[in-house]
C-alpha cells in the first residue's frame, strides 16, 4: 500500500507540470494558542525583564490577541511590571499595568520569520513609564523575535515517523512572501522534498 500511494504521488507531481509555492494560512485564533503554547509559557506570561520570584523589578505580558490590520500583525496584551527597589520589605519605585498594542511587519531573512516596522504603544493609557516601557518593548522584538521556520519545517517534513522506509530530505527552501490578511498570517513557501 505505502509503495503504491508513493508511486501515485510521484504520478501526480510529474503531470501537474512546474511546481507553484505552498501557502501555510494559520489563522489567529490558532495563532494566539501557538503563542500560549511556546512563548507564553510560565503561567500563561511571558517575562521580558526580571522573574516571577522577584516581586520589585519584572515585567511580563500575558493574554495575547492577535489580529490582522493594515497588512500588518497586531498582538495586543496585558504588561505589568515594576522598576523598584526593595526598601524594608516595601517596592519604591515605577510601576503598572496596560493593555500594550505592538504592531510589526512580518518577514523572512535567514530561515527566521521576524519582525520589522514593530511599534508598540498603550491601549488607551499614557505616560512616562508607559512610553519608556513602549520603547522598550519595540526594541525588543524587532531584535528578540525569531521564529525558525525553516528548522521547523526541515523537521517537520524530514521526520522519519511519518513513513519510516522512505528517508526525506529538503533542499532550496524559501519563503517567497509572508502577509497578513483580515484573518489570517499567510505564508508563502517554496522547497523540493527529496524522498530516497
Amino acid at each position: 500500500m505505502r509503495a503504491e500511494r508513493l508511486a501515485f504521488l510521484l504520478l501526480l507531481a510529474l503531470c501537474a507540470g512546474p511546481a507553484r509555492a505552498v501557502e501555510i494560512r494559520i489563522q489567529f485564533g490558532a495563532l494566539e494558542r501557538m503563542l500560549s503554547q511556546q512563548v507564553f509559557t510560565h503561567e500563561g506570561r511571558r517575562y521580558v525583564h526580571g522573574a516571577k520570584g522577584n516581586k520589585c523589578n519584572f515585567a511580563y505580558l500575558e493574554k495575547p490577541q492577535v489580529r490582522g490590520e493594515d497588512g500588518r500583525l497586531r498582538i495586543r496584551a496585558k504588561f505589568s511590571g515594576r522598576s523598584a527597589l526593595n526598601m524594608l520589605g516595601q517596592c519604591v519605585g515605577l510601576g503598572d499595568d496596560f493593555y500594550l498594542v505592538v504592531t510589526a511587519r512580518p518577514i523572512f531573512r535567514d530561515g527566521n520569520v521576524v519582525l520589522q516596522e514593530v511599534s508598540a504603544a498603550g491601549d488607551g493609557k499614557t505616560g512616562y513609564y508607559i512610553r519608556r516601557v513602549c520603547a522598550a518593548m519595540a526594541a525588543s522584538l524587532a531584535h528578540d523575535f525569531k521564529y525558525p521556520l525553516a528548522a521547523e519545517a526541515q523537521k517537520a517534513l524530514e521526520d522519519p515517523a511519518g513513513q519510516p522506509d522512505y528517508k526525506r530530505e529538503l533542499r532550496q527552501f524559501r519563503v517567497p512572501g509572508i502577509r497578513v490578511t483580515g484573518d489570517a498570517l499567510v505564508i508563502e513557501m517554496d522547497f523540493e522534498l527529496t524522498v530516497k
